[in-house]
């Protein structure tokens, strides 16, 4: 050894003394490797298997090894003198290898390794908004554990080389090694919050955390790791996406969301990959997506993907799960609305299956939020000379996971939406009581079934086949004229879409498909005295193929995405053949700044309408309604282009966009004008030139943002006497301000929202009337007054023991009672002129409390 040590030093010496030498130094490195070489064959060949050393102690001394294979595989000892005692021997074999020898009864030796095991801890952070992660996984060889609420954990490592794997629904999974551990400081260990291969996020925490903007223009929300917002104390998807800018509901629904002007009919609401019809329980007051089965959304208002159709303002995809869990999990919660109950059921170790049911509480207790709903709905129809009244919601969602392969998966989805309202009118008449018994129903049922296959390193295929029904039935039994007034309205829709995903090369991704649509309508009006009956059955069925290549450019910096695509729709009824071009172009610069280029085709078959302002009870008055051929009711095609730059450095945020949008086809019913045009038959279309605004800012457990959207949203109805006017929807000027604070487990936040009054028509001031005509002014040429909200809302997690989470929360939506006006017409009642104004929720209070297990 000696010797082999002072070759080594004196060849090393003959190296560096030759620098300039290359030849010299190659010789030199050649008998480096060639002493090392045969030293390491002289080292092993003075030295014995263990297992060797073992068999000839039990020859000699008639003592018996127990032990396991891998215990004692491959270990090499010192040879040494066979004549040493047994006890010697022993002694020396415990010096030599990493073992302890045990004796035992009846001259039995077990031979282990030793326990070096020793406690490595750490605090886990979010690598954005540096807040503690709770509820985190750590796994080790043998050991495991979850991480506190303030984000720390400590678990046992048996050895040096031991992997330690760290994960957390919605961050990417983190691998260290054992050794990298710090035994006299738990070390902070920052994980990375989880971002789509195809969508890399450009802002994250938008908004608020959960929120984030990516490549391809969309928005994506995360209700797994979700912050807080101004007058939401649940995680609803239709609520949330109308706190970006650009998107409100002008009557404060989920069932009137207006993605840039638009109205709620063109918005593509997909739950799962399934088409809905319907988007709200109370009548639109509610989401009808349970927030705890519905746990990712994604919002595109413009550079929609080539492979969606329909939604010529917006679309909203809102997913369940997409993890197969392990535990068996359960939750049920309840609010000032509805009580509801959740459970994750793993069915072995590649399946699991989620159910959710939610119901209202009307029956049991009518809350101060009820009663507020129950008044907001009521308004200027059936219902407000109405006391004896019954009103009913649930829902029912199911999802099935299954991995079948590593290379296959399927989804089954269920869900059933339910409302029902029930109201009864009572006359005392000359001989007896008599009672007249109205009714609403609105439900909707949904489902699907999903399947990924992944063919090879580079090809993948994705079929879901879906089916979605819809129906809205009012019975009006009315003691003034004696009728019994029946009204239906239902959608069938059948679709089934095959997409793959075909990598050509590192930076380029290409995706095809086929996608077959069968949309059937049915309306009914049914009176029984005179009797008349009215139906009519509609279906349309729409051929599409699309494609679109995604281009990531591999430079050092990858600061260029392009998402070009095209879809192609033959549609039956009509014969026609419609091409829409997507677009999608974000350009990094400066580090700090994002280009954002967007543009967009689109067209939908199905519109909702109005006929008359008291139909199914003038309560959910829109009925769906399918495009013909004879141009009444035309195919209604967009075109959007909007361009956008944003800016993003240490939690400080600036986006602005400005887009063009127009959209053609859309009919006179369809837009609620309450005026001369209110019972007109025509085609328009409407145009929208806007910009949205935001700025957010985070202090660490601070965080602030304003945002301000423009957008002069005028209609174009040729066949109209004045042919362009202001868009009913057009709130020219809407500005929010909010704030949250987080505190460990405690969320608070608070937010005002303000906008310019809509546009409506007032009688001509001193010449009201004409006979029993109204003598109305230029279409659309007052305005409401403006809007104004302030609300405020808190959450509070917490635990009873190691295994229960609580959840408990309250808010305050219009915290100031400010009587918002937010419609208004005009009507002759009693020979006398009468103004009929709606108003907006009033101070409406709520809490909530959960607990899972």
């Amino acid at each position: 050894m000696l010797l082999t040590t002072l070759i080594r030093i004196t060849i090393l010496d003959y190296i560096r003394s030759n620098n300039n030498s290359p030849k010299k130094n190659i010789l030199g490195l050649f008998f480096v490797f060639f002493v090392l070489l045969s030293n390491g064959q002289t080292s092993k060949k003075n030295k014995i298997l263990l297992t060797d050393v073992i068999a000839d102690l039990e020859n000699r001394f008639q003592y018996t090894f127990t032990f396991a294979d891998d215990t004692v595989k491959d270990i090499f000892v010192p040879s040494f003198k066979k004549k040493s005692s047994f006890d010697k021997t022993l002694e020396f074999l415990k010096q030599e290898t990493e073992l302890t020898y045990t004796k035992l009864a009846n001259n039995f030796i077990s031979i282990n390794k030793k326990d070096i095991s020793y406690i490595i801890c750490g605090k886990l952070k979010d690598k954005e908004t540096g807040l503690a992660l709770a509820d985190a996984t750590i796994q080790g060889k043998k050991s495991s554990g979850i991480s506190k609420r303030n984000g720390d954990f400590e678990i046992t490592a048996y050895s040096k080389g031991e992997t330690i794997i760290i994960g957390h629904l919605g961050y990417k999974t983190v691998y260290r090694l054992s050794s990298s551990f710090k035994s006299d400081k738990c070390a902070e260990i920052l994980l990375e919050p989880k971002t789509e291969e195809l969508t890399e996020v450009v802002l994250s925490n938008y908004i608020t955390k959960g929120i984030k903007k990516t490549t391809d223009g969309s928005f994506q929300i995360d209700f797994n790791d979700f912050g807080t917002l101004p007058g939401l104390i649940e995680s609803d998807v239709l609520q949330t996406v109308q706190a970006l800018p650009g998107i409100q509901s002008t009557d404060e629904t989920v069932s009137n969301i207006n993605i840039r002007g638009g109205t709620h009919d063109q918005n593509l609401i997909l739950w799962d990959g399934i088409k809905m019809y319907q988007s709200g329980h109370f009548f639109g007051l509610i989401s009808a997506f349970n927030p705890t089965l519905t746990r990712k959304a994604t919002l595109y208002k413009n550079g929609t993907s080539a492979e969606y159709t329909d939604g010529v303002s917006g679309t909203i995809i809102m997913n369940t799960d997409k993890e197969i869990n392990d535990k068996f999990e359960v939750s049920a919660g309840i609010n000032m609305i509805n009580a509801d109950a959740f459970t994750d059921i793993p069915l072995g170790k590649k399946s699991s299956v989620q159910l959710a049911g939610r119901k209202s509480i009307s029956d049991v207790a009518e809350t101060p939020t009820y009663r507020e709903y129950f008044k907001r709905i009521s308004q200027d129809n059936e219902l407000s000379a109405q006391e004896d009244i019954v009103f009913d919601f649930y829902d029912i969602g199911m999802r099935w996971n299954y991995n079948i392969t590593d290379k296959d998966d399927l989804r089954v989805n269920f869900l059933v939406i339910n409302n029902e309202l029930v109201f009864t009118e009572n006359i005392d008449a000359t001989t007896a009581q008599e009672s007249r018994q109205s009714s609403l129903m609105q439900n909707s049922y949904a489902g699907g079934i999903w399947y990924k296959r992944q063919w090879s390193d580079v090809f993948e295929s994705v079929l879901q086949i879906y089916e979605t029904d819809y129906e809205l039935k009012a019975i009006n039994a009315n003691f003034g004229d004696g009728q019994r007034f029946v009204q239906e309205n239902k959608v069938s829709e059948t679709g089934a879409k095959l997409s793959t995903f075909y990598d050509l090369n590192k930076g380029m991704k290409w995706l095809n498909g086929y996608q077959f649509i069968e949309t059937g309508v049915a309306t009914s009006n049914d009176i029984g005295d005179p009797t008349f009956n009215r139906k009519e059955n509609r279906v349309i069925r729409t051929h599409g193929l699309f494609s679109q290549l995604y281009y990531r450019p591999q430079t050092i910096a990858k600061t260029t995405k392009i998402n070009l695509g095209i879809r192609y729709s033959f549609n039956e009824k009509f014969n026609s053949h419609i091409i829409e071009p997507r677009l999608n172009f974000n350009q990094q610069f400066l580090k700090y700044f994002n280009l954002e280029i967007l543009g967009e085709f689109k067209h939908q078959n199905i519109s909702q309408l109005i006929d008359e302002q008291n139909d199914f009870l003038g309560i959910e008055k829109r009925r769906w309604i399918l495009s013909e051929e004879n141009k009444e009711i035309p195919i209604i095609k967009s075109k959007q282009a909007s361009l956008g730059l944003h800016y993003n450095r240490k939690g400080f945020l600036i986006s602005i966009e400005g887009y063009y949008k127009t959209v053609d086809g859309i009919t006179a019913k369809g837009q609620r004008f309450r005026n001369d045009f209110e019972f007109e038959d025509a085609v328009g279309e409407y145009t929208v030139n806007g910009v949205d605004v935001l700025v957010n800012k985070r202090f660490r457990k601070i965080n602030t943002w304003a945002s301000y959207s423009y957008a002069k949203n005028d209609y174009i109805f040729k066949d109209f006497q004045e042919d362009a006017f202001p868009n009913n929807l057009d709130a020219r000027h809407s500005l929010s301000f909010g704030t949250s604070y987080i505190l460990k487990d405690l969320k608070l936040s608070s937010g005002l929202n303000w906008s310019s009054g809509l546009p409506t028509t007032r009688p001509v001031q001193g010449n009201e009337r004409f006979g029993n005509r109204i003598n109305f002014e230029d279409v659309n040429s007052s305005r409401l007054d403006d809007y104004f909200r302030l609300d405020i809302s808190a959450t509070y997690d917490f635990r009873f023991g190691k295994k229960v989470f609580a959840h408990a929360g309250v808010s305050v939506w219009n915290i100031t009672n400010n009587q918002n006006v937010i419609n208004n017409y005009y009507r002759i009642s009693e020979n006398s002129l009468e103004e009929i104004q709606e108003e907006s929720l009033g101070l409406t209070p709520n809490a909530t409390f959960r607990v899972s297990f």
